[in-house]
């Protein structure tokens, strides 16, 4: 029995906590790589496609995107009783003599790159193909991207937590 006793005693003494002071607050820590914000940004850009940029237009960031960052580009498709409606790029068109015009996209870590791409011969472009362009870019955290339908653009935004563009 008085081995049972100071075998509960042992027990209790072991699987009590003791709390000590509290010790001084740590340094606030970064979601990110050796110092960097994960976060999302973005930025609308109207663009005019011509023979002096060659169809193509390139815009630096701005800000730091880091190498692991998704780049989604979205152009302003058209507007329907005051709502613009946007889709994810590259977007085609086609014309009827069987051409076809691509608007299209690349990126790199320090900027991205609009161009025009297709069979249609681009000097022949009317305005509305060429001038004007409106592209909203979203640079979002791979992490971000997994499991989000990357056509929406709202839900892109809404996961982003991105509410408001920088317009250049």
């Amino acid at each position: 029995m008085k081995r049972l006793l100071f075998l509960f005693t042992v027990l209790a003494v072991l699987l009590t906590a003791c709390e000590g002071p509290q010790g001084p607050p740590g340094f606030d820590g970064f979601d990110g790589l050796d110092g960097e914000i994960i976060a999302s940004s973005a930025f609308e850009i109207e663009i005019d496609f011509n023979a002096a940029n060659n169809f193509e237009y390139f815009e630096a960031y701005g800000f730091n995107v880091l190498p692991s960052d998704v780049t989604l580009v979205y152009i302003l498709w058209e507007t329907i009783d005051g709502q613009d409606v946007w889709r994810l790029t590259p977007q085609t068109v086609y014309f009827n003599d069987s051409s076809n015009l691509v608007y299209n996209f690349d990126f790199t870590q320090d900027d991205v790159r609009f161009f025009l791409d297709g069979t249609t011969d681009f000097n022949a472009l009317g305005d509305e193909w060429a001038l004007g362009q409106v592209f909203r870019v979203v640079v979002v955290p791979a992490d971000n991207v997994d499991g989000i339908d990357t056509s929406d653009i709202n839900a892109v935004l809404s996961a982003s937590n991105i509410k408001s563009f920088d317009f250049r």
